[in-house]
């Protein structure tokens, strides 16, 4: 009996160890407020953050077009870059591709200098990706290959990771990966996240 309990036990803490292990350790990603929004492609997810985050109910700015000056006058130990290029957004600012990469790589070079947390969120969805591969567009693609490997926590629609993109991204590159099954629920996770 002392030997079946043993072995139970055993199996028990090998579980656990797995289970951990599996969720980085068993340490949930953590961030704080003051948040600074901004976007990678000038898509309509900053606009969409600015809903949700005043539900979340903590100081938080969004500025599309952040640079590294904004990181430093905001005071803010959060970046949240969402992923997701508009061509119609690029347009209207009078940007293009290239100089959106350039801006954000210089935002997250500051960021990581400041030691600030770096959220790369894609909360547009399979939707915002298809619609520009369809159109042999890859700038939504090139969005994502800048911000998400060098974020500190990934945050998406698990629907938006259908292909595994953002799974591979996060086992690749050892980041915590955070998904909700629609935006209403990024409430909740940004509340844990943030909170």
């Amino acid at each position: 009996m002392k030997k079946n309990a043993s072995l139970l036990l055993i199996a028990a803490l090998a579980g656990l160890w797995i289970v951990s292990f599996a969720a980085g350790q068993g340490a949930a990603p953590k961030a704080s407020p003051p948040v600074l929004v901004t976007s990678c492609g000038q898509s309509q997810a900053p606009a969409m953050l600015n809903v949700i985050l005043k539900r979340v109910g903590v100081v938080y700015e969004v500025l599309p077009l952040a640079t590294p000056q904004d990181l430093k006058d905001k005071a803010c130990k959060t970046l949240i870059i969402t992923m997701g290029a508009s061509l119609k957004g690029m347009g209207a600012a009078g940007i293009s591709i290239d100089d959106e990469l350039k801006r954000i790589a210089d935002v997250i070079d500051a960021a990581k200098k400041a030691k600030i947390t770096i959220i790369g969120a894609h909360i547009e969805g399979m939707k915002r990706r298809a619609q520009g591969a369809d159109a042999g567009d890859t700038t939504d693609e090139q969005s994502i290959d800048a911000v998400a490997p060098k974020s500190d926590i990934l945050l998406v629609i698990k629907e938006g990771n259908a292909d595994g993109r953002f799974t591979n991204i996060s086992q690749g590159k050892k980041i915590p990966l955070v998904e909700a099954e629609k935006n209403m629920d990024l409430v909740k996770e940004l509340e844990k996240l943030l909170k």
